[in-house]
């Protein structure tokens, strides 16, 4: 079986770019994918994984592939298409999953729809909308990301597309981070009267959602030129984007940073240069023990496995890893395996391994 040894010098770039100590890993390819964005590990082994262009695969632990029917149409078109696929926190016993991906209607509208995996693991059985973007329009930043708290509720990162002003505008649900109920409609007990399905606002990209055995909700976002970000989510807080960043408009011209403005919380980390971060985990598995209580972060213009070290709302890269690839997503089984998603046409799922 194909295996790479990746030793590459972590860098811990939060206090200037110091080098510590080498952790090797290899990997094992497990399938390859077309443009594939999200995977999702399976509670009795294997793998869901969606591709740009509207497909979803059912992978086994072996890379065998099966395309399961029954999914929705989308618009495979730069950022947009076909995105993440979370399961259910009963999946075990209801099958439910959730899919989000634009269509080429409405405007290229942002959707999230739930059905149910039938016992083969070949279709998608009564799969249904059940929340979609108002207003439509941008091109795009769709966000898409899914994570389910403590309490079930089903919280989404809705992506600015490329518009900027919406995302202080609470009534629009772009730029923001929704907190719903498994049934798509706004969750009680969230914040804006005005804007019910609004949990967080000032949001530009959010590509990574997780939240960590606390409770506390992290998401990371991509800057404009420079200024990427990684957040603690706070009820009803503003992030400030687009009146403030810690990078610059890709004209070149300054955005104000978010010491200018006190009233927008600031990024617990922000990446300049950026990192491009996509797919986001919180990690407590045993084949990595020395990784237990990180987030695990992919990069893109990166091209790395990022290694962030959490405690008490705080945060600092600890390693990063050239893996060589784009990384879209991350991904850890219920054994404690960690999975890197690759990016691109002939993109790859890869299992981390250890030789000792």
């Amino acid at each position: 079986m194909f295996r790479s040894l990746i030793a590459a010098a972590a860098i811990l770039l939060s206090s200037g770019g110091a080098a510590i100590a080498q952790t090797p890993f290899g990997t094992e390819p497990v399938a390859t994918f077309d443009r594939p964005w999200a995977v999702a590990p399976l509670p009795q082994g294997g793998f869901l994984v969606t591709e740009k262009a509207g497909r979803l695969v059912h992978v086994s632990e072996t890379g065998e592939r099966r395309a399961i029917e029954g999914t929705p149409k989308v618009r495979d078109s730069g950022q947009v298409g076909l995105l993440d696929v979370a399961l259910a926190p009963d999946f075990t016993s209801s099958r439910q999953l959730y899919l989000t991906w634009v269509d080429g209607a409405d405007g290229g509208a942002l959707h999230l729809g739930r059905g149910r995996l039938d016992p083969d693991g070949v279709r998608l059985a009564g799969f249904n909308v059940i929340w979609r973007a108002a207003p439509t329009g941008g091109r795009g930043h769709p966000g898409a990301m899914i994570a389910f708290g403590p309490d079930g509720r089903l919280f989404l990162s809705s992506g600015d597309r490329q518009l900027g002003d919406p995302a202080q505008e609470p009534g629009d649900s772009r730029g923001k981070i929704l907190r719903l109920t498994q049934d798509g409609a706004p969750a009680a007990g969230n914040p804006f009267p005005d804007a019910p399905e609004v949990w967080s606002l000032g949001h530009r990209n959010p590509y990574g959602l997780v939240f960590d055995p606390s409770g506390t909700l992290w998401s990371h976002e991509m800057g404009p030129r420079g200024g990427d970000e990684l957040n603690v989510i706070e009820p009803g807080a503003n992030y400030g984007w687009p009146l403030v960043s810690e990078g610059r408009r890709y004209s070149g011209l300054p955005i104000p940073d978010h010491d200018t403005r006190p009233e927008f919380v600031p990024p617990v980390i922000e990446w300049s240069p950026v990192i491009t971060p996509a797919g986001m985990i919180h990690y407590d598995g045993a084949t990595f023990p020395e990784w237990r209580g990180s987030l695990l972060i992919g990069g893109l213009a990166s091209r790395a496995l990022i290694r962030v070290e959490i405690a008490d709302g705080a945060a600092h890269e600890a390693e990063r890893w050239d893996m060589g690839h784009r990384i879209r997503d991350v991904a850890a089984g219920a054994d404690g395996a960690v999975y890197l998603l690759e990016d691109g046409q002939g993109a790859r799922l890869l299992r981390l391994t250890r030789d000792d």
